[in-house]
Formats: C-alpha cells, structure tokens, sequence
C-alpha cells in the first residue's frame, strides 16, 4: 500500500487544517482506492508565532480608532491615499472631471479650453525631464502623452485653468512615480519634494498660485477609493500583520530555522509503510524538496508539489541545501511538480532541473490569489497524482 505523506502550504493552523487533510484525503484515496494518506500538521508546532505578542508591530495613529468609528479622516493621511491611487491611475483625477461635464457653455468663435493646454503639454514634453528631474525619468514622455489625452477636452471644459493645471501637473508625477514604483525603482522622491515638483510643473502649464497639490486630489478620487489605499493599512496595520504573519512567517523561519521541521518529516517518512510518497502544497513542497535534498529518505519513491515556490528558490540561490547550478542529488527520486497559470505562486520545475522534474500545468479557472488554494478542488490534479503513485 502506497503512503502519502501530505505537506500542507505557508499559514495553514486548526480549524483550517483538519478540513485541508480530510479535502485532500478524500479526493485522493478517491482517484487512488487503497493510497493512505498520512498529513504533516506542521503549522502549530514548527510554523511561526509572535512569541513576544506583535511587541515588534508599531502601534496605529494615536486616535485611529476613534476617527475611523466616527467616518473622520486625517488630512495627509486622506492626501497620501489619494496619492496612492493616483500611482495605479494617474489620469484618475482627469477622468472623474471629466464626468462632472461642462461649467458653462463656450462662447460663439472662443478657442476651445483644451487647446492652450495641449500646446503647453506640447512644450513640456519638448523640454524633457529639466522641468522636474527630481521625479525621474519620463517626466516628457508622459506630457506628451496627456496632450493626446480624450480626456483633457471635457475636462477642460468642467474645471477652471487655474485648477486643471495643476490637476494635469499632479497626473504627470503620478505617472512617472508610478513607473519608476512599477520597475521596482530603488529610490522613489519623498511627498514634499514630489509636491514642489508638481507646483513647479503646474506653473509651467499655466498655474499662477502656489500649493497646487493641495487642490482638489482628495475631493475629487473620493472617500470610498481612499478607504482602500495605504491610510486603511497603516491604521490597521496591527490587526493586517497579526492576520498575515504565518504566511510569510513561515516561509522565513524555514529557510532560517527549518532544522526540526526536516528532522519531524523525516521520521514520519521512516516509520510509514513504504513505498512513500511526499505531497507538498506552497511551503510544504519547499519543505519536502529541501528534506529530500539533505540527505536520502529511504522508502521514498515520489515528490509531487503543488503550487510551490521550490524551483524559484533555487534558482534565486534561497533553497537552503542547493545552491544553483548544482544539480539535484542523484538520490533525489521522481519529482512531479503541479502549477497553476494564474497561481503566481506556483512555479516551473523542468527548466531549472532538466530530466529530473516532470511540469503540469494545470487551471482551476480561478484568479489569484485563489488559484493558489484552488488545486485541492480541481480533479485533474488528483488524476495526475494517482497515475503516478508507485
């Protein structure tokens, strides 16, 4: 009788992981009649806890709680959300005056609103980066870009000159701060240099007061999209860490301290009924490809992972016991490897370990992230497991 050794993923702690292994049991001894299935509940005993309580998480905003009850909001808090919006969607701002239509009608034989600003976009984007090289890169790119804009007209025609400008000026920063964030740009300008940058460029489009960032950024994106940008983590951010932790830290205290979780997976291999298998999801394939890696596990006859994040580490250099290029110990045996193509956390195995791992690529029809838990539903991953058991 062929045993299974299942190996649940990063974060998985009771209740959830009764139901995990009785899932997983079911479904395969369901393809498999006569595999046994043998679970690895790690996550309370090897996985990460905050032993000192979350001492090390900041506290939130001294009177978050009271503001966030009472539907109040702190004014750089509430700007600095706008701002995150403004990265991900930088004509946001464009967009919503624009639905707001016309302030009045054009007078017979007047230029339209629009064109002044598109000859002095033009401009801008003739002059490059020199108007702010503070921001980065693609400060004239961007302009000539928003002077193209279908935008510009109807919102030209809702706002006044003297808030357009600078309206234009902060969806130009937004712009080139958001592709230097989205190139994962080491260094990114602080608020109040950013903040000069967009009066300075607003002037240039035709502003004549200062302190245009404070217009009307945050009026205008609006409080139900603020309520999802960073002010809502920052003022949660003890109850986001303390929910999240064991995901991520259990990936971290493995690869740093995974020396009793290799020796707990050990002896459950050795004293199962061979031939075993090792079945790991996330994490647990990191941990079963690891254990295997460090020395022999007689009785082993099959790695399967699912979803899991091995091969990267290893071609990263993080995999604690193989370091690319060296190859995969000869003792390693037959290594099948799931993944999903919307599971960004599920990676290739073949290319990095060529005649060693067998892919296949599966599709729960899910988005990420429920991709990533989606394969413990998916019956064409326990087909492929079963007709691969020894």
């Amino acid at each position: 009788m062929t045993t299974v050794i299942f190996i649940h993923g990063t974060g998985v702690r009771p209740p959830h992981t009764e139901a995990l292994n009785a899932k997983v049991t079911a479904s395969l001894t369901g393809a498999a009649p006569g595999v046994r299935v043998v679970p690895l509940d790690w996550g309370e005993r090897y996985g990460a806890r905050l032993a000192a309580g979350g001492a090390s998480i900041p506290p939130d905003g001294a009177g978050a709680t009271e503001r966030d009850a009472a539907g109040g909001e702190d004014g750089e808090d509430a700007e600095t959300a706008a701002w995150e919006r403004l990265y991900r969607d930088p004509e946001a701002e464009l967009a919503l005056a624009a639905a707001h239509g016309p302030a009045g009608a054009i007078p017979p034989g007047a230029a339209f609103p629009d064109e002044e600003f598109r000859d002095r976009l033009a401009r801008l984007a003739a002059r490059g980066e020199s108007v702010a090289p503070e921001l980065g890169p693609g400060l004239g790119a961007r302009a000539a870009d928003l002077a193209r804009s279908p935008l510009l007209a109807p919102a030209a025609e809702a706002l006044d000159p003297e808030d357009l400008a600078p309206l234009l000026a902060r969806a130009l920063a937004a712009a080139v701060i958001g592709a230097a964030l989205a190139e994962d740009a080491p260094v990114i300008t602080d608020g109040p240099t950013r903040d000069a940058a967009v009066d300075r460029i607003a002037r240039e489009l035709g502003a004549t007061a200062s302190g245009s960032t404070r217009g009307p950024v945050g009026r205008l994106i609006g409080r139900p999209v603020l309520r999802l940008g960073s002010r809502y983590a920052v003022r949660r951010r003890r109850a986001l860490t303390g929910a999240a932790h064991p995901a991520a830290g259990d990936v971290l205290k493995f690869l740093v301290r995974g020396g009793p979780l290799r020796t707990a997976l050990r002896e459950l291999a050795a004293a199962v009924e061979p031939p075993v298998v090792l079945l790991g999801h996330s994490l647990g394939g990191i941990i079963a490809l690891d254990t295997l890696i460090e020395a022999p596990l007689p009785g082993v006859r099959l790695l399967v992972t699912v979803g899991s994040q091995a091969p990267f580490l290893y071609e990263t250099g993080a995999l604690p016991h193989l370091d690319h290029p060296e190859p995969l110990p000869a003792h390693v045996p037959g290594w099948l490897n799931l993944h999903d193509r919307r599971d960004l956390l599920g990676f290739a195995a073949a290319p990095v370990f060529p005649g060693r791992a067998e892919d296949i690529a599966t599709d729960n029809r899910q988005p990420f992230p429920a991709a990533h838990s989606a394969y413990w539903s998916d019956p064409a991953v326990y087909r492929a497991i079963a007709e691969r058991l020894p």
